[in-house]
């Protein structure tokens, strides 16, 4: 049988990472992406991936999207919740609309796709839905109160759904990149990425593929006993 994933910010980056993941894993792909159509299109026409535009923010969007998915590649049975934005900023200069859109996109967006994809997993018996957090979501970060809130709830938002799903075949899990080379640490100061990788232990940033490989095997039929869980892929920068 083949499966069908939907991966939310998945034409760059660590999405884009988890899309080729995926596809070399034989399931079939949409990447949603929310605003950059050259570089969607660009992606589309390298992987032969489909791309789709929606914000994971937007309740109806997601609920139509998904939908148009459906209708154009079959039932859902992966979902992939690596959309992300930053708005960094101390709390004292953090404005209120940069605190909502974080966790609007980063936790809301996860809730948004879950609730557009659980029932018919259910109904099937069997389903993977994998949610992106962050190290800084597990070990908070300096400016970013409202990234880490939303990444910190996104883990337990894994656990409570897992709860859910387990006795129907859907299971629930999370990854936490640590610092990964993507265009996101890209955009960190050169003085202050250079401490961040002093800190990692392994002594370098991750690459997007790493993450992708875990994010792989929790879609698996070989993970069917994983749920619930949080896998640390951050090169023992962060360990509990």
């Amino acid at each position: 049988m083949t499966r069908v994933a939907i991966v939310t910010g998945g034409t760059r980056g660590i999405g884009e990472a988890v899309s080729l993941a995926l596809k070399e894993a034989g399931i079939v792909v949409a990447a949603n992406y929310a605003g950059n159509d050259e570089r969607a299109q660009a992606f589309a026409e390298r992987t032969g991936i489909k791309a789709y535009k929606w914000d994971v923010a937007d309740y109806d969007a997601v609920q139509a999207g998904v939908a148009q998915v459906v209708e154009d590649l079959g039932p859902v049975d992966i979902v992939v919740n690596n959309a992300g934005i930053t708005r960094d900023g101390t709390l004292l200069k953090m404005t209120y609309q940069m605190w909502k859109e974080v966790v609007d996109t980063n936790l809301g967006g996860c809730f948004n796709m879950a609730k557009a994809v659980f029932a018919g997993m259910r109904d099937r018996k069997w389903g993977r839905i994998v949610n992106i957090g962050s190290i800084n979501g597990q070990a908070g970060q300096y400016g970013q109160v409202n990234y880490a809130a939303a990444k910190s709830g996104i883990h337990g938002f894994t656990k409570a759904l897992a709860h859910e799903g387990a006795r129907f075949g859907v299971t629930v899990n999370a990854i936490a990149p640590g610092y990964i080379d993507t265009d996101m640490v890209a955009a960190v100061p050169a003085d202050v990425l250079e401490k961040i990788v002093a800190k990692i232990p392994v002594g370098r940033l991750g690459q997007a593929h790493e993450i992708a490989r875990g994010v792989a095997f929790l879609c698996s039929d070989e993970a069917a006993f994983v749920t619930g869980s949080t896998l640390s892929i951050n090169g023992g920068q962060h360990m509990y």
